[in-house]
């Protein structure tokens, strides 16, 4: 019986092996059997022939009955490639491709080239915008550390009712220009007054001579030095937009902030001026009637103030009784920014001497 039956783990050799399993495929693809083209190895493991001799086919293992391979030749294959037909060789998913490969279309080619085009002008001003800004600061800083080191020649009362005291001889030291003291008490104003031969110089020239965004408060070139000599005094400061400078004489336009200043300091060498605000007008930079210094009366003078006082936005209750007996004035001029016009701001301050004699008078009455 032995003779007959081969042990599972047996293989069949020779010619009668290779006979047996010849019988055998035969046999089941007589007998219909779907596993007609399946040979059985050692093991129990099948492995395909395919009957049309495919060798890719078969090289394919099935573990199971009914398996489907999920790779198939492609629809040409099958059917039989017509060389004729031109078919693209490439995946259109790449909307930047600048060799034009995604579209024969010159219109979606200049679309692309247009896109990245402007997708590089964006970073370059972003680029831009930031280096400005950077620069921006960097100026702001440096007008800072001016202002400071300047502000170390003075001493002011915390309350602001005695002067700034001011060391003229280290002043001079740095720069000899200097014809006098500004002091706004309560407020960032505090700065030396320089007078040059013109009125460009200290608009963005510090005291030390190097270039600076807000250069210096300065005196008109045709006052009389050290200034409060002539009857209108006028000085001159930046408004910055980082609040310092003369921005609050701009802000004094205003009522309310008017109401606020009680006292304007101007001190020289040789006087202290105490002054009290009169009114503020808001201007255009070319009205030559800002700039008048002398007259020919003191009716005159007069009559110059009060038609300042018609144009202003903001003034003393009283500022027509103070005009009629002043015979000076300290006037601060500074840019305001309403939008994007740029126009001036005038405060015209008179000595405290004649306010004053307005109120004891007032008082009385």
């Amino acid at each position: 019986m032995a003779s007959h039956f081969r042990q599972p783990d047996e293989k069949p050799r020779g010619a009668h092996a290779a006979l047996d399993g010849a019988h055998a495929a035969q046999h089941r693809a007589r007998s219909g059997n779907p596993r007609s083209g399946l040979t059985t190895r050692r093991g129990g493991d099948e492995s395909y022939h395919a009957p049309d001799g495919n060798p890719h086919a078969a090289s394919i293992p099935h573990g199971a009955e009914g398996f489907v391979s999920v790779v198939s030749e492609p629809e040409d294959a099958r059917r039989g490639h017509d060389r004729r037909r031109k078919e693209p060789h490439f995946v259109e998913t790449d909307p930047y491709d600048l060799a034009g490969r995604r579209s024969r279309s010159a219109w979606k080619r200049l679309g692309r080239v247009l896109s990245v085009l402007l997708f590089v002008v964006g970073i370059g001003l972003i680029v831009a915008a930031a280096a400005l800004w950077i620069n921006n600061q960097r100026q702001y800083a440096e007008q800072e550390r001016v202002n400071e080191e300047l502000a170390a020649f003075v001493d002011v009362s915390p309350s602001g009712e005695e002067p700034p005291q001011v060391d003229w001889a280290s002043l001079k030291a740095v720069n000899d220009e200097v014809v006098g003291w500004v002091q706004i008490p309560g407020t960032v104003v505090n700065f030396p007054v320089y007078q040059a031969s013109d009125n460009e110089k200290y608009l963005h020239t510090s005291a030390e001579g190097a270039y600076t965004i807000g250069g210096q408060i300065f005196m008109d070139y045709e006052n009389t030095a050290p200034g409060m000599v002539d009857a209108q005094t006028i000085v001159y400061g930046h408004h910055l937009r980082d609040g310092s400078m003369f921005k609050v004489v701009s802000d004094m336009q205003g009522q309310e902030m008017f109401d606020s200043v009680s006292v304007v300091w101007y001190v020289t060498e040789t006087a202290t001026y105490q002054l009290r605000p009169l009114l503020a007008y808001p201007t255009t930079a070319d009205d030559t009637n800002v700039r008048q210094f002398n007259f020919a009366s003191v009716e005159d003078f007069h009559a110059y103030l009060t038609g300042l006082l018609g144009a202003s936005t903001a003034s003393r209750a009283d500022a027509a009784e103070v005009i009629a007996g002043t015979s000076q004035v300290l006037s601060l001029c500074t840019c305001y920014y309403e939008d994007t016009d740029k126009g001036r701001v005038v405060l015209v301050c008179a000595p405290v001497s004649a306010a004053d004699a307005v109120e004891t008078a007032a008082a009385a009455s």
